[in-house]
């Protein structure tokens, strides 16, 4: 069995209300699907997380490595992908380039041998995971706050027993609306604050200080993803759990961020950092640091499935009689990608999701949304 063909989509949504982050604003969303093909018309389906054109490009320029491979070579065939892009890709996007094609493999790999993903990676230590709402974006509104506040409010009657909300505006108005929210919520469920790397350290260092009174879970890119020595002394002066590694990439990447003692959560982006096959890795050096991972994900339920199955097969640091739930980022800001294009569509019960239990990533693409966003050039 071949592989006979690899297929790339751009997917677009134009948003019905923009919405903004420290560093961004979102008008649309767009994501790179990748199917690959078997010679016996089986299929997996892999995306890439980054610029989505960028992405298709780069997908396009490993095509000609995949096809004609077996596709249970998956390792192997990461290692040809990773070898003839290493002199220019480290880093970025062509590294998500890799992940989409991996991801689809293992997608691919699970349904010619009939077992789902997580069986595959080593096997399943739990049936559900846990899952922590990512919203609380900012919008162009004249009551941005009582924004902020109705919408958590909204997560926690849904069931969420954790939320993330988002910062980097400036101290003083990050502090008013991370207490508004914790006040909205109450004190039983989880609270996480995510920067997106907007802060320098002293502006962090502030920060943390000032809302360690709320329980912060943990703070998630304080610091731009390059200044390591920044990471080491902010976690070394506050006693909320920094977070970070979305920015970060491959096996190489998490070395330097985990030997420094950078973080006390790693949050590999499975569609960027390497695919599923890296972050295999990258948890089991995150292991031997003593560090837990909580996979960055926000994109479709391609992206959502891999995360689940991944962490459905983690062992957490350290191990005990009673152990901690397991973490997955589970994004609610708009998105019809994420909605209506894979099936069937993953839903929280008590803040927690089924692990799919289908051969493969247990998702399919929806062939009439597929062909409503794919954008035509």
């Amino acid at each position: 069995m071949k592989i006979s063909r690899i297929e790339a989509y751009v997917v677009e949504q134009r948003l019905d209300r923009p919405f903004y982050f420290s560093q961004f604003e979102f008008q649309t969303r767009q994501i790179c699907l990748v199917k690959v093909l078997a010679e016996d018309g089986t299929y997996g389906w892999g995306e890439g997380y980054g610029p989505a054109t960028v992405v298709k490009a780069g997908i396009e320029f490993l095509a000609p490595l995949v096809s004609g491979e077996d596709p249970l070579q998956v390792e192997a065939i990461w290692s040809k992908m990773h070898l003839r892009s290493l002199d220019y890709a480290r880093r970025g996007v062509l590294v998500a380039a890799i992940s989409a094609i991996d991801i689809a493999l293992w997608d691919l790999r699970g349904k010619l041998l009939g077992q789902p993903v997580s069986v595959l990676l080593g096997g399943r230590r739990r049936e559900q995971v846990r899952v922590y709402a990512t919203g609380l974006y900012f919008t162009e509104t004249d009551d941005q706050l009582g924004a902020l506040v109705e919408e958590a409010r909204l997560y926690a009657a849904q069931g969420f027993s954790a939320i993330k909300m988002k910062v980097g505006l400036g101290v003083e108005t990050d502090l008013r609306h991370a207490r508004a929210v914790r006040q909205a919520i109450g004190a039983d469920i989880e609270l996480m604050v995510d920067a997106n790397h907007a802060y320098s350290l002293s502006e962090a260092l502030s920060f943390a200080g000032q809302i360690e009174p709320l329980g912060i879970s943990f703070f998630e890119e304080p610091l731009s993803p390059e200044d390591y020595d920044g990471y080491r002394e902010l976690r070394q002066r506050t006693s909320i759990a920094i977070a970070g590694g979305e920015c970060e990439y491959l096996l190489a990447g998490f070395r330097q961020l985990l030997s420094q003692r950078c973080v006390d959560i790693a949050q590999p982006d499975i569609c960027g950092a390497g695919g599923l096959t890296e972050v295999k890795r990258i948890a089991a050096l995150a292991s031997a640091f003593q560090t837990n991972i909580i996979p960055h994900s926000w994109g479709t339920g391609i992206a959502f499935a891999a995360g689940l199955h991944l962490v459905s097969s983690l062992d957490l640091a350290p191990g005990r009689l009673r152990m901690p739930e397991a973490l997955l980022e589970m994004d609610r800001s708009e998105s019809a990608l994420r909605d209506t294009l894979t099936r069937p569509q993953f839903k929280q019960e008590g803040g927690r999701v089924a692990v799919p239990t289908a051969p493969g990533l247990g998702v399919d693409v929806d062939p009439e949304s597929l062909a409503r966003f794919t954008r035509s050039s």
